[in-house]
């Protein structure tokens, strides 16, 4: 047996030896230029470019079998600049034909090519004659087959120019390859490349390379994942008169600003535009997008509908969608008024560049809505933004308890905002109305505010001192916090001059609050307080300072009659200081005159000089008149002014 297999072994190695030694010889017998001249002519066949050889060429039978061109260029018809040029390209034979002396090219590597596209704007490109050509050769019966279905590319770039948008893209450090099977009619293209300083990894599928080359319906499938950004649509693609897609898209993103930044969007303000997630059913056609059973996520936030996006120009967005919950929270920090901390008006200034760069025009509704400590019932509300401008429409809104309804515009000129506000607020809660509006505490009660307000400024500052407009308040049922005045009227009509320690505590109940406020130039201006009471009434009639936050009213309060027993007691008195924490206190001279001794002793005084001096003594026995605080200085009582247990227990 085993004498056997020698003998067998024996002419099977003098057979290989032979093989060894033709292929040796046929390395040297080889005819280089014919070649050359083959592989030319099959480049030119499948990729329709003229192959410019302008270096060296290393031609290689065994034991590996290729030709390499250095220095390459690959040229359209009727073009003088190359489409691509090559650093190297190294197209690798098929052996056995090699040695029938028939060269035919297995696959193609392009070792540092430059791939030049233009998209002129009628659509074609100079990779046009390419596109048309490969069509050409991979239709069945064509004369001219296919005679290799794979091209490498490596350490690539490519630069594209859009003739109709002006536009420019480079794409680097390519990795990448290309392959259509002549088993299967598909294509596939793997690999990766560098754009914007951030790598890409992708991969595209088309299940019909032909029916896709030709402009007919194909099925598509694509991969994109970086970073900032992944992209994934499954579905079909024709290209008759321009691009159709239709299948479905998946976007994911952990940071939604930092991708609109990559792609060179800008997005709004600092705060928000964090995590983002969306799945859709998408229509392309050329440069629009329309979705349609979109899931989209947003910082926590999840909406369903329908959304359209189109870039002739100019970026549009349309959206019509529905959430259960809205949170708007991560955005107010672009809006921040008020500075941390502090009760004066922030003075940073807007950026409002994000306006010009896009239009937007959204619906949204939502059965609950989150806006800084706001809490919002179910709200429908839409946004439009164009040309620069901002506008946000309030269809109805549960907030406060009751309605609210209205507009609030935002338009950019230069690095000025104009605002408009129109808002009006139907049986709200005006405790929490006030408080979270205007910082006031105060008040409490049930009532309708409406607001018309215009601004124009560079910094929520500004626009405090440039506010116009006007704004009216009618409540019923409530209370104004901070003192008693049935108490203190009762307490200084028996004795005016003992003080008015107990002024800023207790509370004033009204059955109706009427408030009609005018600002100009940042000064509120209301001619027109009302305060009715079972008790007590209250009217007021000053200015407040918008820019500084500050009060300065004068008012009168009174007793009824059936309250001071057939009589009536009326006693001004004046609001100054700031909103947070103004103070409050009687006139003096009114309460020096309705003292029995000190009158007398006031009229009695004639010099101008003499009886201020008086006044001025007088008042610090009422604790009356006192300088409104600065803006610097805190409006903290002294302790002169604030009652002790033992004077609050005191009978009136």
């Amino acid at each position: 047996m085993a004498q056997g297999m020698r003998r067998l072994g024996t002419p099977i190695a003098a057979l290989l030896g032979l093989a060894l030694a033709g292929l040796v010889a046929s390395s040297w017998l080889v005819n280089r230029d014919a070649l050359r001249s083959a592989i030319e002519a099959q480049i030119r066949a499948v990729t329709g470019l003229d192959l410019i050889v302008k270096g060296n060429i290393d031609v290689s039978v065994f034991p590996v079998s290729y030709v390499s061109f250095h220095d390459v260029g690959l040229k359209g018809g009727g073009t003088d600049d190359p489409a691509l040029k090559v650093d190297v390209l190294t197209a690798n034979l098929r052996l056995l034909p090699l040695l029938l002396q028939r060269f035919e090219i297995a696959d193609v590597m392009m070792l540092r090519p430059q791939i030049h596209v233009v998209r002129d704007p009628d659509g074609t490109s100079n990779w046009t004659p390419f596109i048309q050509t490969i069509t050409r050769t991979m239709r069945p019966g064509a004369e001219s087959q296919m005679s290799f279905s794979e091209i490498r590319i490596q350490d690539g770039i490519l630069a594209f120019e859009d003739g109709a948008s002006q536009a420019a893209e480079k794409l680097d450090d390519i990795d990448l390859s290309l392959a259509w099977p002549s088993i299967s009619r598909s294509f596939a293209a793997t690999g990766q490349f560098d754009w914007r300083g951030e790598r890409i990894e992708g991969s595209v599928s088309i299940s019909d390379f032909l029916a896709a080359l030709s402009g007919d319906r194909s099925g598509l499938k694509m991969r994109l994942a970086s970073p900032p950004l992944k992209l994934a649509f499954d579905g079909t693609v024709a290209n008759r008169t321009s691009a159709l897609m239709e299948g479905t898209l998946t976007v994911d993103s952990p940071s939604l600003r930092d991708a609109l930044r990559w792609t060179g969007q800008t997005p709004l303000g600092a705060g928000g535009f964090g995590r983002f997630a969306l799945r859709a059913r998408a229509n392309v056609v050329g440069a629009s997008i329309a979705l349609t059973n979109v899931n989209v996520e947003l910082d926590g936030n999840t909406a369903e509908g329908v959304m359209t996006y189109s870039n002739n120009g100019r970026p549009t967005l349309q959206a019509t969608l529905a959430a259960d919950a809205l949170d708007f929270t991560p955005y107010m920090s672009t809006f921040r008024l008020l500075a941390n901390g502090a009760r004066d008006w922030n003075r940073q200034m807007f950026d409002l560049k994000a306006l010009s760069t896009t239009d937007l025009d959204m619906r949204l509704s939502a059965a609950r809505v989150t806006v800084g400590p706001s809490r919002l019932g179910r709200t429908a509300f839409g946004a439009n933004l164009r040309n620069g401008v901002l506008a946000l429409s309030v269809g109805e809104a549960q907030m406060y308890g009751g309605i609210v309804r209205g507009s609030f515009g935002i338009g950019r000129a230069d690095t000025m905002a104009d605002v408009k506000a129109e808002l009006q607020f139907t049986d709200v809660d005006l405790q929490a109305c006030a408080n979270e509006l205007f910082g006031i505490s105060s008040l409490s009660g049930r009532g309708n505010l409406s607001v018309s307000l215009t601004a124009s400024g560079s910094s929520p500052f500004g626009l405090a001192q440039s506010l116009d407009g006007s704004a009216t308040l009618n409540g019923h049922d409530g209370a104004i916090a901070g003192f008693n005045v049935e108490q203190l009227l009762k307490r200084l009509e028996r004795r005016p001059l003992s003080g008015s320690g107990n002024f800023r505590s207790g509370s004033t109940p009204y059955d109706n609050l009427t408030v009609a406020v005018k600002f100009s130039d940042g000064v509120a201006t209301a001619d027109d307080i009302r305060v009715e009471g079972p008790t007590a009434r209250i009217s007021m009639t000053g200015t407040a300072s918008v820019p500084t936050r500050e009060y300065d009213f004068k008012g009168v309060a009174s007793l009824p009659q059936a309250a001071n027993g057939g009589s009536t007691f009326e006693l001004p008195f004046v609001v100054q200081g700031p909103w947070e924490d103004p103070l409050i206190f009687p006139d003096p001279e009114s309460l020096i005159r309705r003292a029995p001794a000190a009158a007398p002793l006031l009229d009695a005084v004639k010099d101008k000089k003499t009886r201020d001096a008086v006044r001025s003594v007088l008042e610090r026995f009422t604790g009356g008149l006192k300088p409104a605080p600065t803006p610097q200085e805190s409006p903290t009582p002294t302790p002169s002014e604030t009652p002790s247990a033992t004077d609050q227990a005191k009978p009136n």
